[in-house]
């Protein structure tokens, strides 16, 4: 281990980095816990989301018409009508205000989701969880006002750290608490829960987030730099490919001025992202409900929360182990473009796990190509640590809000397309059997391809950071 740690501060010394400079462990811890929050509380309703809707008919009841209708989508296009609006309120108001907002508006969002009876009141639920969520953004402007170029990847890889933990909790909240009349009726044999069978799991995460909001009220100092610093304006030296200087302003910088090359390719790479990860998200769920003559492996919600819970757990300890020091070694680009490549392999597994489902069943084999899957999935989620640091350097610290408002608009658009272009096909494919029902994963292998692509433009080594 020592000799690790020695070869990873010359790799540093190497790539012109500094010791690296202690992290700020008590706040960081704070903003950690604002980060679990959404994945808790959003990907809580992924086990039983489908059987939600086909419950709702919808369908008409036709199961393989479920997947135009699943409302994952509606969180991330919502949000990305207002996220950038809320990052740049936090460079002029601060961080604090802001996310204590969007801690209420999901919390709030997640008790009405529990109450729906209607599809349009699934609708409303969601959008307005979206419309009142700028904390991702703002989480992440947060971190890099915390963390400087020498400590930035290892505070950047607790997040996805903590999101799987938050990804392994909610799917397990979500699939053991859902209509408990039938789970728990010597507890929950009221008509009541017969009338809303999916509250509970929507009380357990609701009130989590609004426990997450007291703590930040109490204890959350504002990291956001003063209204009268002042920055550089930037611009890029067309011949040497790097940032250059240019001239002061006070305060927040004007949109516009933030439209450089680094920000717009590191913005690019990361909606690459965020619509790869996402797809995978939310096929997952569904392929695992979908029966087995249908393209799926007929799995019940708990078994599915079951697997959602592991896929949290293995992307957590792979983060926790391996991110920070894999940025370090091979720097940002390398480990971004390798979890990438991860994607190939998971769009050419679940049909292979189809097919041999459909001819011998739920056999061991196909357990063991679901454990392949969310290794995979592991890998790919590093990219996320790498992208971050990426993002943070590209702007000048008292528009990182903006920048990270701007990252996040693009990426929740593609969070918005990713799950509605994948439950859809995916019905799509099934209902015309369309290359045999397998249609959908051709799609997205050709989609991973061209990412990879996108990916080459990054440049070798991250740019330094702009005041």
């Amino acid at each position: 281990m020592p000799e690790d740690i020695d070869e990873e501060t010359a790799l540093l010394s190497k790539r012109g980095s500094k010791s690296r400079t202690p992290l700020p462990t008590f706040q960081l811890s704070v903003i950690m816990l604002i980060q679990i929050c959404e994945p808790i509380a959003s990907q809580s309703i992924y086990p039983y989301i489908n059987q939600l809707v086909s419950e709702l008919d919808i369908t008409g009841g036709d199961e393989k018409k479920v997947g135009y209708y699943a409302c994952e989508s509606l969180f991330f296009l919502t949000e990305a009508m207002t996220v950038l609006q809320w990052s740049r309120a936090s460079d002029h108001f601060g961080r604090k205000p802001i996310l204590l907002i969007g801690l209420f508006g999901t919390g709030l969002s997640i008790f009405c989701f529990g109450l729906s009876r209607t599809f349009w009141a699934l609708v409303a639920s969601r959008c307005l969880c979206g419309l009142l969520s700028g904390n991702i953004g703002v989480m992440k402007s947060a971190v890099g006002d915390l963390t400087d170029r020498t400590n930035r990847a290892d505070a950047f890889s607790y997040i996805p750290i903590v999101w799987a933990i938050g990804a392994s909790l909610g799917p397990l909240a979500g699939g053991a608490l859902a209509r408990p009349h039938d789970r728990f009726p010597e507890i929950f044999s009221g008509t009541f829960w017969r009338d809303f069978p999916y509250l509970l799991p929507c009380i357990a995460t609701g009130s989590f987030v609004f426990l997450s909001c007291y703590v930040v009220l109490i204890f959350f100092k504002e990291t956001a730099p003063s209204g009268n610093q002042k920055s550089w304006v930037q611009a890029r030296d067309e011949d040497e490919g790097i940032m250059q200087k240019d001239h002061k302003c006070t305060g927040p910088l004007p949109l516009r001025a933030l439209l450089l090359f680094p920000v717009i390719i590191s913005i690019s790479n990361y909606a690459a992202l965020a619509f790869l990860s996402t797809t995978l998200a939310c096929l997952l769920p569904l392929f695992l409900a979908m029966k087995i003559e249908i393209g799926g492996l007929g799995l019940p919600p708990p078994a599915i929360g079951f697997i959602l819970s592991a896929y949290g757990l293995t992307t957590g300890l792979f983060q926790f182990l391996f991110s920070a020091r894999l940025v370090r070694r091979f720097g940002e680009k390398r480990v971004f473009a390798t979890g990438m490549i991860a994607c190939l392999p998971v769009f050419v597994l679940l049909p292979i796990m189809s097919m041999i489902a459909r001819r011998s069943g739920l056999t061991i084999v196909i357990w063991a190509l679901v454990g392949c899957v969310l290794v995979l999935g592991a890998i790919l989620d590093t990219s996320f640590v790498a992208i971050f640091v990426f993002i943070t350097a590209s702007a000048p610290k008292s528009s990182r809000g903006t920048v990270n408002g701007l990252s996040q608009t693009y990426a929740a658009l593609a969070r918005a397309i990713a799950p509605a272009l994948s439950t859809s096909l995916f019905s799509l494919s099934v209902q015309h059997n369309l290359l045999g029902g397998y249609f959908i994963y051709f799609v997205f292998l050709v989609i991973s391809g061209l990412s990879l692509v996108l990916a080459e433009s990054l440049p070798d080594q991250v740019w330094d950071d702009f005041e």
